[in-house]
């Protein structure tokens, strides 16, 4: 406990204290500005000076991490108070250095808001809400905007250059991927000249991908809040990305060819009520992970060609690359015609399309998705309530502090590298030199379904087949039919399809619950009613062409009651697969419905196919980014595919007897559950048992040299071949990257170095000061370099170096 006087003089130096004072019965809360301590800027302790200046009507808030203060200031200067003001004149708010400090760090690691953080100091201040605090809010957002931007333009040298801040360029306040080639940098003198079979080490590998959670609000505008940085960081400059967008506005989104991406198909119809930005797109270093300068812009639909255009382009500028490897999700849509949209985006952005080569992918993550051409052709082996200007110039800042966190664990990240190996070269070469060669990666034998005299691949197909072939039977007629509207085929057709309806009908009464309404119960009823009605029409024309299903009827088990007081969905169609094998039937009948089941068993297994993709891409979507229903939708279709194909196997193997097919079986297999799963994970292809209902269906595994068999076997020999070949590139370009690194740093330092005695000025301490910041980071720097090189040192680099030569002897011996 101190007196009064001995507490103000011990607190000349720590005027932001909170203090508690006796009252005689319990400490009570009071402030060094009630006992009389005011503050003198500049001047030392005991010091008087001679011409204070007190701020305006004596009241000035000082923002700490111990909360918010009301204080008695004198001004003088404000050279080495380490208080930000809020405005450099008459300033009535300032904020310590150290509470700027702590949140900015605050907000990279926990994200936290900068109204959840001052609010909290509020609190810290005065908990009860008995006292009035001043409300800064505001202000305090706006000093944490400057101070961001400061930060920046010191992390980047502007205060060395004798240009000063106004010269900054676009992008130059961007934190560099020290992996990456970064010419004049990293990279070996005359590396352009290299051979391609050299040069592929120097190739830039970029990610293209959209983020919607970052949505902005239609709230302000760029003159109320204005960007600092104005494209000298990750976000593109906005006045020429959005007058581009206008330009084009008009611009019709191209549909996919592939499967039906939402991006692509609905970017013109995406809503965006409310919204001025419906997220970002973004131009990433695919290998490290590290954002690029000028490689991020707002997105105000989808993902529009014309946003990742401008966005990639503009990434692209600061580079010099002659290779570039580009992955994105709809790659295989967006690469087409883009030479072509180049030409409406402005000159400056424009690359040098005669001497870079441009390689597209889609990630593994997404390639499952895809159709199978795709997955070889393009397989590698909170912000919404801001204002524009604060919005980008924050997510600059945290781009940069998430580029530096990659950069300090680069050590620990290549030295960890786990090391494996995987075990027609003509093709593969051929192929990878010019993709228009035929792909050793596609089987080069489609599924079709083998009839006796045509080719045909789906039920629909079947069934337009068989009908054209009826009317020209009719025609010619060879074939009378028995009744006006439905033919022959047409009766196994629609036999057909009141199947599918009674599957329906019994997993929607499945699905029907206890405590139905009265709706639920009238549309229920309706959809029974209904497929009665049809089932007796079709019933009646069926006893015309199979006179013996009318005696059937009645002397199976359903004899003892009217065919009305059966349930539809259980009411037996006696197809003739179903006929008993001494009751005769129109051989006709047979054929027709042995050809349209096996092509229900190859469409099912199709479907099968595309769930089993669709399931296991929705499963690890949804785990990052949605919650839902959708995995259950797909993994019903799943069992409904499934079902179907033991029913038309079953089919197949009922109507064999009767026609005496005999191959048949070795295509079409029997289906068990543990048949049923997804051919591999993409992510870890090779390292997985393929299960038989992914491998060619039409091989016939009774002769071994069947050229379907050779062209499975040639298809497993050339995707092992090629993942050999991208392990040593990957061990290759992986001790590329560690000297890349080691370069870059080294060079980073020498150019701190330099900024040491660049710019000259008259004040001693704030040249010093510059001259002691930039050997501060030229030390950093190569600090890490000696880090680096102990961790990458030894053991972890001869182990690469060693597995790159087995390898490479396992490939060329």
């Amino acid at each position: 406990m101190f007196c009064h006087q001995c507490m103000l003089d011990t607190h000349v130096y720590h005027p932001l204290h909170r203090i508690e004072m006796w009252n005689g019965t319990f400490f009570q809360h009071t402030t060094l500005k009630k006992l009389g301590l005011r503050i003198q800027l500049s001047h030392t302790q005991g010091e008087r000076c001679y011409n204070p200046h007190p701020s305006a009507g004596d009241d000035f808030i000082v923002i700490s991490v111990h909360g918010v203060h009301e204080v008695a200031l004198e001004f003088c200067g404000c050279t080495s108070a380490q208080w930000y003001p809020a405005t450099i004149s008459e300033p009535h708010t300032a904020a310590t250095f150290r509470v700027l400090q702590h949140f900015h760090l605050l907000s990279f690691e926990s994200k936290v808001s900068t109204y959840e953080f001052y609010h909290s100091l509020t609190k810290y201040s005065d908990n009860t809400s008995l006292s009035a605090i001043k409300d800064r809010y505001s202000t305090f957002m706006r000093m944490v905007h400057e101070w961001q931007n400061l930060k920046q333009l010191r992390r980047v040298g502007r205060g060395h250059d004798p240009a000063g801040v106004s010269a900054t360029a676009e992008g130059e306040l961007t934190i560099l991927c020290p992996a990456c080639p970064q010419p004049g940098k990293n990279l070996p003198p005359n590396w352009e000249k290299e051979p391609l079979f050299i040069r592929w080490k120097y190739a830039l590998f970029v990610a293209i991908d959209a983020n919607f959670r970052l949505k902005r609000k239609a709230v302000s505008s760029n003159i109320a809040n204005p960007s600092l940085n104005t494209g000298g960081a990750y976000f593109v400059e906005e006045r020429a990305y959005k007058s581009y967008l206008a330009d084009h506005s008009g611009d019709k989104q191209e549909r996919s060819m592939c499967v039906s991406h939402n991006v692509v198909n609905m970017a013109d119809t995406k809503s965006s009520h409310g919204l001025a930005a419906t997220g970002v797109g973004t131009i990433d270093y695919a290998r490290h992970e590290m954002k690029l300068a000028n490689s991020i812009g707002d997105l105000q639909r989808e993902e529009w060609y014309i946003n990742m255009d401008y966005i990639m382009f503009s990434a692209l500028l600061t580079f010099t690359a002659s290779i570039v490897n580009i992955s994105y999700d709809i790659a295989c849509q967006w690469h087409k015609k883009l030479w072509t949209r180049m030409e409406t985006i402005p000159k400056r952005l424009h690359p040098p399309c005669d001497s870079i080569i441009i390689r597209y992918f889609v990630p593994k993550f997404h390639i499952q998705a895809h159709v199978n051409k795709c997955c070889t052709n393009f397989s590698f082996n909170c912000t919404r309530e801001m204002g524009p200007g604060t919005r980008r110039d924050t997510l600059d800042d945290h781009f940069g502090d998430w580029n530096w966190k990659k950069i300090t664990a680069l050590g620990e990240r290549f030295s960890s590298v786990k090391w494996t190996k995987e075990h027609s070269e003509a093709l593969t070469e051929a192929w990878e030199a010019d993709n228009s060669s035929p792909n050793p990666f596609e089987s080069q034998f489609t599924h079709k379904l083998h009839c006796t005299s045509f080719l045909l691949v789906t039920q629909a197909a079947m069934c337009l087949h068989f009908t054209e072939l009826n009317a020209q039977e009719l025609q010619t007629g060879v074939h009378l039919s028995l009744h006006a509207d439905i033919l022959l085929s047409g009766l196994i057709t629609s036999g057909m399809d009141l199947e599918d309806q009674q599957a329906c009908l019994k997993s929607e009464l499945a699905n029907v619950s206890l405590h139905a309404t009265d709706k639920q119960k009238a549309t229920t009823q309706t959809q029974i009613t209904s497929l009665q009605r049809r089932l007796d029409a079709w019933a009646h024309i069926q006893e015309l062409y199979m006179p013996v299903v009318s005696q059937l009827r009645h002397r199976s088990s359903e004899a003892s009651r009217t065919m009305h007081e059966l349930k539809p969905e259980d009411f037996n169609l006696w197809f003739p697969s179903q006929l008993p094998i001494h009751v005769p039937c129109d051989k006709k009948l047979v054929e027709y419905e042995w050809e349209l089941h096996y092509a229900q068993a190859l469409d099912a297994l199709n479907e099968l196919h595309s769930h089993l993709r669709l399931r296991s891409h929705m499963y690890m979507y949804k785990d990052k980014n949605i919650h839902g229903q959708v995995a259950n939708t797909h993994a019903n279709q799943i069992i409904e595919a499934v079902e179907s194909r033991k029913c038309a196997c079953n089919t197949l193997l009922s109507l064999s007897c009767h026609l005496q097919k005999s191959n048949w079986e070795a295509v079409m297999r029997p289906l068990l559950d543990s048949d049923v799963k997804p051919m591999g994970d993409m992510e870890q292809q090779g390292t997985g048992r393929i299960y038989w209902i992914w491998l060619d269906s039409h091989a016939d595994n009774s002769c071994m040299e069947d050229k379907h068999v050779q062209d499975c076997v040639c298809l497993e020999w050339c995707k092992a071949h090629a993942c050999a070949h991208r392990w040593s590139e990957e061990v290759e370009l992986l001790l590329e990257e560690m000297r890349r690194v080691l370069a870059f740093l080294t060079w980073q330092a020498e150019w701190w170095k330099e900024r040491s005695s660049l710019r000259m000025l008259d004040s001693p301490s704030t040249q010093e000061g510059l001259m002691a910041y930039a050997c501060c980071q030229s030390a950093l720097r190569l600090s890490l370099v000696s880090s680096f090189q102990e961790l990458w040192s030894g053991r972890a680099r001869q182990q690469a170096q060693l597995l790159l030569l087995m390898l490479l002897h396992m490939l060329y011996n």
